[in-house]
C-alpha cells in the first residue's frame, strides 16, 4: 500500500496535479508515518507554492533532505537566517551541505543577498565543481564577477565529471532498458501459453521472490515508466533470493538450473557485475569446469554411472557436474526434496511441490512434475513474475517444442529428449559467449555516445557562457561578438536575442537593442526575459505606441511578474505621469523584493518629482540586492551632484565606473562632478576616453567643449562644437554654447544667429530663458554664462 500511494503521489507531481498530490501524501503520511514521507509531502507543497506548509511541517527535522527542503521553504519566505542555520548547523560545523551541487547553489543565493559576496562566490564554484552542468550558479558568478573563463569551467575535468557521473549509472540504465524489452517481447510471444492472474502472482512470492515481483508489479501496475527510478536500486534480498534459486535449481539435479541461468542473465537482473558472473557460470559448467565460489551451499553432486550408455556414450553434456537424468521415477526422492525445500525456502511458506506430493502420497511422477516445471504447473509457478514470462522463451530447445512439453511424454519421446541434450549445451553456450560479446558492444557504444555528447553540450555552454560573462563585465562589443559565433538555431531563442539586445543598450545603440528585442519576442513571446529593458529602450526612443502595446501585452501575460509593471511604469513616465508611474515600479517591488532594477526606476522617479531622500533610499535598496547594479550608484550620484555635495558625487560615480567601464555616460558625469571639484585636467582625461568609448554619444563632447570654455581654450572648445554638430544636428544646448563663445570673442552677428538656431528648435523653458537672457546681454562683454 505503501508504495503504491508513493507512485501515485510521484506521477501525480509529474503530471501537475498538486492537489491530489498533496491530498494522497497525507493519507500516506497518516498510513505510514515517517519523515521520508513527510518529505514528499513538503515537496507537493513546495511546488504548489505553499511554502509555509512545507516551513512548518520540516522544522525541527534532521535528515539531510529534509534539511535541504526546510531551507528551501525558509528562502522562498525571506527567512535567510533560518535558512543557512538548515544548510550549515551550528552545532555541526563540519556537516555536509545536504543535495550536493543544489545544496551549494542554494547557500550561494543566501550567502548572496546577505552580502557575503566572496562566500556566495565559493558555493558557487564548488556547486559547478560537483554538477559542471548547473548553468544556474555559472550565471550568478557572473553577476557577481566572480566568473572563470569558462574554457576552466566547462573544459577537461567538467567533461571527466559528468563522464564518471554517466557511466556509473550505465550499468543501472542499461538493464533497465533491457527488461522493459523483454518484458514488451515476451507479453507477446506467451500472450496464448500464459495469462497473468493474482493467482500465479502468489504463486511466484511463494517460490522466495517476493520483494523482486513486488517492485516489478508496482510499475507494472501503475504503467508510469518516469516512475522506474524508485525502484531501480539493486536490493540484496532480490540477490538473496535469487542466489536461492540457483542453489536450489541446480540441487534439483535438472537441466532447470540452465534454464534459470538463462533467465536471469538475459531479464531481471541485467546489471553488469551479475550479467558477467552468470556468464562465467554457465561457460564453466559446460567446460566441466568448477563453478565460481559465489555459491557456497551448493555441493555437486557426484557422477551417476548410469549417465552412460552401453555403448559408453554420453547421453547428456549439459553439465558434467549434475548428474544426468536417469528414468522418470528413480529422478529425486521426497525425502531429498523436503531437505531441499525446508533449508532454502523456510521463510516462504510450505512450497507448493510439498503439498502436492503430499496429497499424491506414493505418487513419485507427479512429485517429479513438481520439481522439473512439468505442464502447467511451471506456468503457475513462473507466469506471476517476469521470470515466468521469460521461462517460456528461454526453455525452447528445437524444432519449436518446448523442454517442459516434451518431458510429459515416456520412451521413445524421453530419449529423443536426451539426445537432443548435447545440442542444447552448444546452443546455450553460444548464447551466453555471444550475449556477453553484445553487452560489451552495447557498453562501448553507449559510452561512445556520452562522451560525444558531452563534448557538444561543454562546448555549446563555452560559447554561452564567455558571452555571458563578458555581458556581465559590460564589455558589451566582445560579447556580441561571442554570441554570433554561436549556430543559428540557438542563437534565435528567446535568452540568447536578450542578451544581445541588452548588450546593445548598454552601447546606446537603442535602435539595434530594439530590433534584438522584436526578435526574442517573435521567438519566445511569452517570455518576459529582459522585457523591463525593453520597455526601457522604447522609453529613450520615445516610441510611445510600441511602449503601450507592449505593457498590455505583459500585463496580459502575467499580472505577478515583476517585469510586466516595470514596462506599465516606463509608459506612464514617458507620458509625464510620474506619480502613476512611481506606482507601477512600487508594485513590481512588492511582487519581487529582489528585482534591482525595479528599485532603480523607482529611485529615478522620485529623483524626477524631486523627493531625493525616499529617491535615495530606493537606490540603497537596489544596491543590498545587487552590489554590481551600477545604474543605482549612478542614480545616488546624480542626486548628490544635484545637492552640490560633490565628493559624495564623485564616489559614487566611481563606483559605478568601476563596475562598467564602458559607460559614456557614466564618465560624462564623472567629468563632470571632477571639473565642479576644480580638476579640470582630469575632467577633460575622463572626457577623451568617454569620447573614445562612444563617438555617437554627444554627451561628453559637449561636457569637453563647455570645460575648455571654463579654461579659455575657445578654439578648442568650438572646434568640438563643430564636430558635435554633425553628430547631434537638432541639439539646441550645442547652438547655444556656440552663441556664448562667440559673444566672448566679440563676434556678436554670428553669437547672435547661432541664440537663434537654439530658439528655433525649441528647447525645454529653462533653457529657453537663459538664451533670451545671453540675446539681452550681447553686449555686455564681461559676462559670459558658464552654467552646464
Amino acid at each position: 500500500m505503501e508504495a503504491m500511494l508513493v507512485d501515485c503521489v510521484r506521477n501525480s507531481l509529474s503530471h501537475f496535479v498538486y492537489k491530489n498530490a498533496i491530498f494522497m501524501c497525507e493519507r500516506l503520511c497518516a498510513e505510514f508515518p515517517s519523515e521520508v514521507n513527510l518529505q514528499l509531502l513538503a515537496t507537493s507543497y513546495l511546488q504548489n507554492n505553499q511554502a509555509y506548509n512545507a516551513y512548518h511541517l520540516l522544522k525541527g527535522t534532521q535528515m539531510a533532505q529534509s534539511r535541504y527542503l526546510f531551507a528551501l521553504s525558509c528562502y522562498q519566505m525571506d527567512l535567510l537566517n533560518e535558512a543557512e542555520s538548515a544548510l550549515c548547523p551550528l552545532n555541526e560545523p563540519g556537516a555536509e551541505i545536504p543535495n550536493g551541487a543544489a545544496g551549494h547553489y542554494l547557500l550561494g543565493l543566501i550567502y548572496k543577498y546577505t552580502d557575503r559576496r566572496k562566500n556566495a562566490a565559493q558555493q558557487f564554484k564548488q556547486s559547478l565543481t560537483l554538477d559542471p552542468l548547473l548553468w544556474a550558479a555559472y550565471e550568478e558568478l557572473c553577476i557577481l564577477g566572480a566568473a572563470e573563463e569558462p574554457s576552466a569551467v566547462f573544459g577537461e575535468a567538467a567533461a571527466l565529471s559528468i563522464q564518471k557521473q554517466y557511466m556509473q549509472q550505465l550499468p543501472s540504465s542499461l538493464g533497465l532498458n533491457t527488461y522493459n524489452d523483454e518484458r514488451n517481447t515476451t507479453s507477446v510471444k506467451n500472450t496464448s501459453s500464459e495469462d497473468y492472474s493474482p493467482r500465479q502472482s502468489k504463486h511466484t512470492q511463494g517460490h522466495g521472490l517476493k520483494d523482486i515481483s513486488g517492485n516489478f508489479h508496482s510499475h507494472g501496475l501503475n504503467g508510469g515508466v518516469s516512475n522506474m527510478s524508485f525502484y531501480n536500486t539493486p536490493s540484496p534480498v532480490a540477490a538473496q533470493c535469487l542466489h536461492c534459486l540457483l542453489c536450489y535449481t541446480f540441487s534439483a539435479k535438472d537441466g532447470l538450473a540452465n534454464l534459470s541461468l538463462t533467465i536471469s542473465s538475459e531479464s531481471v537482473f541485467n546489471v553488469s557485475g551479475l550479467a558477467c558472473y552468470l556468464t562465467t557460470y554457465i561457460w564453466r559448467t559446460l567446460s566441466g569446469m568448477a563453478p565460481p565460489p559465489l555459491f557456497r551451499n551448493f555441493q555437486p553432486a557426484v557422477p551417476n554411472q548410469n549417465s552412460l550408455t552401453t555403448d559408453n556414450s554420453p547421453k547428456s553434456t549439459v553439465n558434467s557436474t549434475i548428474q544426468a537424468p536417469a528414468p522418470r521415477r528413480k529422478f529425486v526422492d521426497e525425502g531429498k526434496l523436503r531437505k531441499i525445500s525446508g533449508r532454502l525456502f523456510s521463510d516462504s511458506g510450505p512450497r507448493r511441490s510439498s503439498r502436492l506430493s503430499a496429497d499424491s502420497g506414493a505418487n513419485t511422477n507427479a512429485s517429479v512434475a513438481t520439481v522439473s516445471g512439468n505442464g502447467n504447473n511451471t506456468s503457475k509457478h513462473l507466469g506471476g513474475s517476469k521470470l515466468g514470462s521469460l521461462g517460456l522463451r528461454s526453455v525452447t530447445l528445437r524444432k519449436g517444442n518446448s523442454w517442459a512439453n516434451e518431458n510429459m511424454d515416456e520412451g521413445v519421446r524421453g530419449e529423443s529428449f536426451d539426445d537432443s541434450r548435447p545440442n542444447t549445451a552448444s546452443t546455450t553456450g553460444s548464447m551466453a559467449s555471444s550475449d556477453a560479446k553484445s553487452c560489451d558492444q552495447e557498453d562501448e557504444i553507449m559510452s561512445q555516445k556520452i562522451t560525444i555528447g558531452i563534448s557538444e553540450i561543454l562546448s555549446l555552454l563555452r560559447t554561452l557562457g564567455e558571452g555571458c560573462r563578458l555581458s556581465y563585465m559590460y564589455k558589451c562589443q566582445e560579447a556580441l561578438d561571442t554570441f554570433m559565433n554561436l549556430p543559428h538555431k540557438h542563437y534565435n531563442t528567446g535568452w540568447v536575442l536578450s542578451q544581445v539586445g541588452k548588450a546593445y543598450f548598454e552601447l546606446i545603440d537603442y535602435l539595434e537593442a530594439e530590433k534584438a528585442f522584436r526578435q526574442a519576442r517573435q521567438a519566445s513571446p511569452y517570455s518576459l526575459e529582459g522585457m523591463d529593458i525593453y520597455s526601457t529602450v522604447l522609453y529613450h526612443l520615445k516610441e510611445d505606441m510600441k511602449l503601450s502595446y507592449l505593457a498590455q501585452e505583459l500585463i496580459s501575460t502575467d499580472r505577478l511578474a515583476p517585469q510586466s509593471w516595470c514596462a506599465m511604469g516606463n509608459c506612464y513616465s514617458l507620458q509625464k505621469d510620474h506619480e502613476t508611474a512611481l506606482k507601477n515600479f512600487l508594485r513590481a517591488v512588492q511582487l519581487n523584493p529582489r528585482f534591482a532594477y525595479a528599485h532603480t526606476l523607482c529611485g529615478h522617479e522620485y529623483a524626477t518629482l524631486e523627493d531625493f531622500e525616499n529617491g535615495m533610499k530606493s537606490y540603497q535598496n537596489a544596491l543590498r540586492v545587487d552590489t554590481r547594479h551600477y545604474n543605482a550608484w549612478y542614480g545616488l550620484g546624480m542626486i548628490y551632484l544635484r545637492q552640490e555635495k560633490l565628493e559624495f558625487s564623485e564616489h559614487h560615480f566611481r563606483m559605478a565606473f568601476l563596475i562598467n567601464p564602458s559607460s559614456s555616460v557614466i564618465m560624462s558625469y564623472l567629468g563632470t562632478a571632477l571639473h565642479a571639484l576644480k580638476r579640470s585636467e582630469e575632467a577633460l582625461e575622463i572626457m577623451e576616453q568617454a569620447i573614445l568609448a562612444d563617438r555617437k554619444n554627444p554627451l561628453p563632447m559637449y561636457q569637453k567643449a563647455n570645460i575648455l570654455v571654463c579654461l579659455e581654450r575657445l578654439d578648442e572648445a568650438l572646434e568640438v562644437l563643430e564636430e558635435l554638430k554633425e553628430y547631434a544636428p537638432s541639439e539646441s544646448s550645442v547652438y547655444a554654447l556656440m552663441g556664448r563663445i562667440y559673444k566672448r570673442r566679440n563676434m556678436h552677428d554670428k553669437a547672435m544667429l547661432h541664440f537663434g538656431l537654439a530658439l528655433d528648435m525649441k528647447p525645454p523653458a529653462t533653457d529657453v530663458a537663459a538664451i533670451k537672457a545671453a540675446m539681452e546681454k550681447l553686449h555686455v562683454p564681461d559676462e559670459i554664462d558658464e552654467s552646464p
